[in-house]
């Protein structure tokens, strides 16, 4: 089996990729972080570069867990590109990272999260980062 960790090199990021790996580790199974950019972008701070993706791999290995970065361009839908890699994966697990977020901000602009918890066919932990 697999666990599909949604991942951008940020504070929120980082704490998805713990908790899956830690995950993985915990079950004995592979690891595959779901990197894209939004909306198609092809220059985005959000894009794990080379170095990152040595360091992801290299800190799954340290807990016994075989990882790949994806780098999937989702187009206008992060759902559909989680629920694509869900299907190619044949993940158990979705891990994805919360931001906090007031009421009046999760009312103006959604919530990428809330749609993943919502629509996708795999379980979801959600996690966030240490204050």
């Amino acid at each position: 089996m697999t666990v599909l960790i949604g991942y951008v090199p940020t504070p929120v990021g980082e704490a998805a990729l713990e908790a899956g790996l830690a995950e993985a580790a915990a079950h004995g199974e592979d690891a595959v972080v779901l990197n894209s950019p939004r909306r198609g972008s092809t220059v985005d701070a959000r894009l794990v570069g080379p170095e990152d993706e040595a360091r992801i791999v290299a800190a799954a290995a340290a807990l016994g867990v075989t990882a790949s970065v994806d780098h999937a361009d989702h187009g206008a839908d992060i759902v559909d590109a989680f629920a694509t890699a869900v299907e190619r994966t044949g993940a158990r697990l979705v891990v994805i990272g919360l931001r906090r977020r007031s009421p009046v901000g999760k009312l103006v602009m959604g919530s990428d999260a809330q749609r993943l918890l919502l629509e996708l066919d795999a379980p979801v932990l959600a996690v966030k980062p240490a204050r």
